[in-house]
């Protein structure tokens, strides 16, 4: 079996929901977002190579497939019981799971997302802190999820996890962006709110989706701890610069005539 932590959080198979929306607005101006862009190549190059994608022939035809799978998931994701046992090479793969994908919707709607929050957070922070984000983010997202189900042998793939870690910076960051959004019980009509409405609406969405709906083959609880992990990083960072830009300034009225 497997679950993924897919990119449009709040989606669960079998049940519509809102889901988390693409944001609207004009990057900052700076540099061309190159970690985003070199993210979302190597996520689509490794589900085209790999067996999920249907692409490589290398991958055989009728079961061997559907094995291969199986085996790729177990290889390069987070399996739980793996992870917390302290093996080596398990805990590099909270880092590998970012680059697998159980389809293709759920690969497009994770590289969707990465690119319109994506580019905008990394405008702002930089391709360092941007890139240290999307580690520290991702990592304890998986570990978070690997930590509530310890004994689980199910393989979690998907980079939801990091991208939610974006969704939460996005929020400290552009807290009044206008965001497009869709929801199911107003016609999918699009529909345009600030960031600080719709991204704590989500989150709040995914609270009690995380205390009941794991089995659907959704990670939640990875959604909420990306996302909390976001947003306390970025939180934190913001205040830690203005307290010394703060200082800066006053140094420099201290030494004025």
């Amino acid at each position: 079996m497997l679950r993924k932590a897919r990119g449009e959080p709040g989606e669960r198979p079998g049940s519509p929901g809102p889901p988390p929306p693409p944001g609207d607005g004009e990057a900052p101006a700076g540099p061309a977002p190159l970690v985003t862009r070199t993210l979302i190549t190597l996520c689509g190059l490794a589900f085209v190579l790999g067996p999920v994608s249907g692409l490589n022939p290398a991958h055989g035809t009728g079961a061997r497939p559907a094995a291969a799978q199986q085996a790729h998931f177990h290889r390069w994701g987070v399996v739980p019981d793996e992870l917390l046992s302290g093996a080596p090479e398990a805990l590099l793969t909270p880092l590998t799971a970012f680059f697998v994908h159980g389809s293709w919707l759920h690969l497009l709607g994770n590289l969707l997302f990465l690119h319109v929050f994506g580019r905008m957070v990394e405008t702002r922070l930089g391709g360092a802190r941007y890139l240290l984000l999307h580690a520290g983010t991702g990592y304890v997202a998986l570990l978070a999820f690997a930590l509530a189900d310890p004994s689980s042998g199910q393989a979690l793939v998907g980079a939801s996890g990091a991208v939610s870690g974006v969704l939460g910076a996005f929020l400290v960051l552009f807290p009044r962006a206008r965001v497009t959004s869709l929801f199911p019980f107003l016609l999918f009509l699009p529909l345009r709110f600030p960031a600080w409405l719709v991204l704590p609406f989500w989150f709040a969405l995914q609270w009690p989706a995380a205390r009941g709906a794991e089995s659907a083959g959704v990670a939640h609880l990875a959604h909420l701890t990306g996302f909390l992990a976001g947003f306390l990083w970025t939180w934190a960072r913001r205040g830690r610069t203005a307290r010394v830009n703060g200082a800066h300034r006053a140094t420099e009225g201290e030494s004025q005539p």
